[in-house]
């Protein structure tokens, strides 16, 4: 057992053979049986001209998932500050604070959304990839925008998405809350934590520093049939190593029959074995080893795969052979 929190993420994938319209269904059930089953927070992640994942805003979803659910935590994990206008994010996220009092979260993060460039070009406006410069302005804009523009009464709560040690860094300044996608980089968590705890500042925002780690989680009744249900994402993923976003995410029985080279095996395995996937025992095993390697205050699970009722399964396990009932 765990005793940290446990928080979803929703990546919205859109599986082959459906719509975008039966994966926004699929959210809006989603989060309600993650509210049932007691997870502390549901974050939306950003993405853009994928046939993989849906281009959903989550400001959009978050609102609707509030409107569909009672006591969740909501919002974005993240909303990608270089693709908006910061005044724009503090006010939809302020709007969504007072209307649904102490649930809303504003998760920040950096990147373009996308594999394509006139894509992420066009989502800002002709203008190239942000600079540090530029991004660390923006984070600061959107704090300050929070606090000075919106006055509508309760604010979201900021975090700041990273994936490396200088989105720690930025982090540890600024005296937010860290979400660091482990389930993206894990190889770079550790370093990125040390530097965090080591340079924070306390603010207005954070009085300690606060560490949640997402991590892709995939949990069935055996680890063969964890495998199975992994199989799809491992199929964007090999796209992805490629620096390829334009992979559908295929059925389980497309995925165990795709021809995966030795290197995507190879490079496949070493990711595993940072994420939690198997039966519940070895994803407990999992979970455990991470938190204490980690000292995580929370933990975000992330659960790509195929149908809704498999993926909710994975959630249904992990709640019932892991989560205590003071994490939730």
């Amino acid at each position: 057992m765990i005793t940290v929190p446990f928080s979803a993420l929703e990546v919205a994938m859109v599986q082959k053979g459906t719509s975008a319209a039966d994966t926004l269904h699929d959210t809006t059930e989603f989060a309600r049986r993650i509210e049932e089953l007691g997870y502390l927070r549901l974050w939306y992640a950003e993405h853009h001209h994928s046939p993989a994942i849906g281009a959903f805003p989550p400001v959009v979803l978050t609102a609707h998932a509030a409107a569909s659910t009672s006591a969740i935590r909501l919002g974005s994990g993240g909303v990608l500050a270089p693709n908006h206008a910061p005044i724009m994010l503090a006010e939809q996220f302020g709007t969504l604070a007072a209307l649904h009092s102490g649930r809303i979260d504003l998760g920040i993060g950096r990147g373009p959304g996308t594999f394509d460039e006139s894509t992420a070009r066009a989502l800002r406006r002709g203008a190239g990839p942000t600079t540090d410069d530029e991004y660390r302005n923006d984070v600061s804009a959107i704090l300050r925008f929070l606090v000075e523009e919106t006055a509508l009464g309760p604010l979201p709560e900021p975090w700041l998405l990273s994936s490396s040690t200088a989105g720690a860094a930025l982090a540890a300044e600024l005296g937010l809350p860290i979400a660091l996608a482990h389930h993206i980089r894990p190889d770079n968590t550790l370093a990125a934590l040390h530097h965090y705890r080591e340079h924070f500042s306390p603010s207005r925002w954070c009085a300690r520093p606060r560490v949640l780690i997402c991590v892709e989680t995939v949990c069935a009744e055996t680890q063969e049939a964890a495998a199975r249900l992994a199989g799809p994402m491992d199929v964007v993923k090999a796209g992805l190593l490629k620096g390829r976003g334009d992979f559908p995410f295929p059925t389980p029985e497309e995925a165990a029959a795709h021809p995966f080279t030795a290197e995507e095996r190879q490079a496949l395995a070493g990711f595993r074995a940072h994420q939690a996937h198997g039966s519940p025992d070895i994803v407990a095993k999992r979970l455990v080893d991470l938190v204490s390697a980690t000292q995580a205050d929370e933990l975000m699970l992330v659960t790509p795969v195929y149908a809704l009722a498999d993926r909710l399964r994975s959630y249904e396990l992990v709640e019932q052979h892991i989560m205590t009932p003071t994490a939730t």
